[in-house]
């Protein structure tokens, strides 16, 4: 199954196929009302922890290391990709939501491709028998 996840900043407007806008930054962006920004949530758990984004934006490590631990994070914690994952099955599309100027240098298209791998990976796991095949009609004596 294909999935439509976006990318946008909160200046952006909302679309008819947005799906469930989701906020994903740890602090709230300033002089913003939530009816502003058409939001359906705003999820903090998914973002880079305090500690990896302020060491990113104080410029203790690099864009690079920036990314690999992010994705630490996000394999560390698969849990807090699930509200997202429910949003882009029920809603069929998800956008999110940053209030960062430059989408490319945000943490976002790092979640959107884990959101991705794990969507494929939860739709490969449903594709697989619960339990193994019964073989015992061709050992039991039809008579």
């Amino acid at each position: 199954m294909s999935y439509h996840i976006e990318i946008k900043g909160i200046a952006q407007p909302a679309e008819p196929h947005d799906g469930a806008r989701v906020l994903v930054d740890r602090l709230w962006p300033r002089g913003r009302s939530r009816e502003a920004l058409s939001l359906d949530d705003w999820y903090r758990d998914a973002s880079p922890s305090p500690a990896l984004r302020r060491q990113y934006q104080q410029g203790e490590i690099s864009s690079t290391v920036f990314a690999v631990r992010y994705r630490g994070e996000l394999r560390d914690h698969p849990e807090r990709l699930l509200p997202l994952m429910r949003q882009v099955r029920y809603r069929g599309a998800l956008t999110l939501l940053t209030a960062e100027r430059d989408l490319d240098a945000s943490p976002l298209p790092i979640l959107k491709e884990w959101l991705l791998f794990a969507l494929q990976e939860e739709d490969a796991a449903d594709r697989e028998p619960a339990s193994p095949p019964c073989y015992r009609h061709l050992f039991e004596d039809p008579g």
